[in-house]
């Protein structure tokens, strides 16, 4: 089997692609090595006998942003399946690409994975002013399941004005200076010491709101942990209350139509199973 090493780049797996494609060789015949994975035992770097030359490769562009955005999915086969995809389109096999096909329908799965990511950093990653003035204005961290920091983040640069800002992952950070998006990967150390560290002044204010308005009538465990993941819990401010709030509403709660400090003060009682089911009517 041929290992195919590259810098763990889409751009890289791309390049290496359309050489083995222009030299014929069929993915079956190959093992992808990004940065520094080691490959199996009894592989070899040496390239076998060519296949059969495939000229003038013409790849579309919609295709080629798929393969772009499934390549933020990890998986240890991601290149391989891309690669697969590739290969049998430009052999003239578009079903590669449908739902219903076992490799396109794969191909689906992790384009929705990657697009739900994104989704979720854009809705609960929290900026926290990182008090030094020699650093962007805001800080934030966040842990992705997914490669999705470098498209998802110009979706904060349209709507943090010329606020300087950064954002640190485990893999990798971006940072805003007002005009230019900077990216590095690996995360530089001070940068997520600095994303970590950042404190929100106005975070037990915030905590006090949502645990005023937490309704837990309208608590649906399964819903509530589908929407908003336990794994993201940790980096919010508001997630040490969750567990403290559903174990309440578990506990008997769910009878009042408030929190339980709101429901505890003078005047009159909501029912929270009826508000509910007047409000699904």
């Amino acid at each position: 089997m041929r290992q195919v090493r590259f810098d763990g780049s889409f751009e890289g797996w791309r390049k290496a692609a359309r050489a083995l494609l222009g030299e014929g060789v069929a993915p079956h015949r190959l093992e992808w090595l990004a940065g520094n994975a080691v490959g199996g035992l009894f592989d070899q770097d040496e390239a076998p006998a060519p296949g059969s030359p495939l000229p003038n490769i013409r790849i579309p562009r919609q295709l080629l942003d798929e393969l772009q955005s499934a390549a933020c999915f990890r998986s240890a086969d991601r290149w391989s399946l891309l690669y697969r995809v590739l290969w049998r389109v430009v052999q003239g096999d578009g079903a590669a690409r449908l739902a219903g096909d076992i490799d396109g329908s794969e191909l689906h799965a992790r384009l929705k994975a990657v697009r739900r990511e994104a989704h979720h950093m854009h809705a609960f990653l929290r900026f926290s002013p990182s008090g030094v003035d020699s650093a962007p204005d805001y800080a934030a961290w966040f842990e992705p399941a997914h490669d999705i920091l470098l498209s998802a983040a110009p979706h904060f640069a349209e709507r943090m004005g010329r606020h300087s800002w950064l954002i640190a992952t485990p893999e990798d950070a971006v940072l805003w200076d007002g005009k230019t998006m900077h990216y590095a990967k690996p995360c530089p150390q001070a940068w997520k010491q600095l994303a970590q560290g950042a404190q929100d002044p106005g975070a037990e204010l915030w905590k006090a709101y949502y645990e005023s308005t937490f309704n837990p009538a309208r608590l649906n465990r399964e819903v509530m942990q589908s929407n908003l993941p336990v794994r993201f819990w940790k980096n919010l401010p508001e997630g040490p209350l969750i567990p403290q709030l559903m174990s309440r509403a578990r506990a008997g709660a769910q009878r009042d139509g408030q929190a339980e400090r709101v429901a505890s003060q003078p005047g009159k009682r909501i029912a929270g199973q009826v508000g509910a089911r007047r409000d699904s009517d």
